[in-house]
């Protein structure tokens, strides 16, 4: 969710930095209705780290000047494979093109080169459980924010779920930012969020979907 540009169409706003648009025709629909998590001053709670060490190890930061330099866009970036990292395809301004491995088909992923970082363990989300979300604030320091999964999202073409809802006090800086469960695991990447009421419903697409749409990413490259 980078930070500087947090637009909002219809009632869910898509965490983004500079646009808000996804990839694949149901993906463009709930990027039409949800917010970017990419571009506010800060949600959550300040922290100095991240306390699980295998998170800790692939979370990247991720910042930007844009705008003319006037403004500064966040967000955050996790290591999913050793050299290789995801974070919101909204984000894509905030890294170097260089880096750019390619953009998912049918979400809100980028995923491009980083350091060799051992993957984190990951594991499904479950409805109910407690989960843990990372991200940045535009003043460059990591927040975290706890919440509750609402709902796990089915639609039918998808070998993989689209993605779940948690219910927490996150937003714009936590676009790409992880979502971990109670035991330290990954289990999704943050993408967007809807207010309902006096509640805040973020989403993340869980890492079967993320692993998915690596792999059919790798599968459209051309052998070199």
């Amino acid at each position: 969710m980078g930070r500087a540009a947090g637009r909002k169409t219809a009632d869910v706003t898509v965490l983004m930095s500079r646009r808000r648009t996804f990839a694949g025709p149901r993906s463009l629909v709930l990027v039409a209705l949800l917010g970017l998590a990419g571009c506010a001053s800060g949600y959550g709670t300040l922290t100095p780290s991240i306390s699980q060490p295998g998170i800790a190890a692939a979370y990247l930061p991720l910042r930007a000047k844009v705008h003319l330099g006037i403004d500064t866009a966040v967000g955050a970036a996790m290591v999913v494979r050793p050299g290789i990292a995801v974070t919101n395809a909204h984000n894509a301004n905030l890294l170097d093109s260089k880096l750019v491995i390619g953009k998912a088909g049918q979400s809100d992923l980028l995923f491009f080169r980083a350091k060799d970082a051992p993957a984190p363990a990951t594991a499904a989300p479950v409805v109910g459980q407690v989960v843990t979300a990372y991200g940045q604030g535009t003043d460059g320091k990591l927040r975290f924010a706890h919440g509750v999964v609402r709902q796990i999202v089915k639609v039918q073409g998808y070998d993989a779920s689209p993605y779940f809802i948690f219910a927490a006090d996150a937003g714009p800086g936590y676009s790409g930012g992880p979502v971990i469960d109670a035991s330290g695991k990954l289990i999704g990447i943050t993408f967007g969020y809807k207010d309902q009421g006096s509640e805040r419903l973020m989403y993340a697409y869980d890492m079967t979907r993320v692993m998915a749409e690596l792999s059919l990413l790798e599968k459209r490259r051309p052998q070199s």
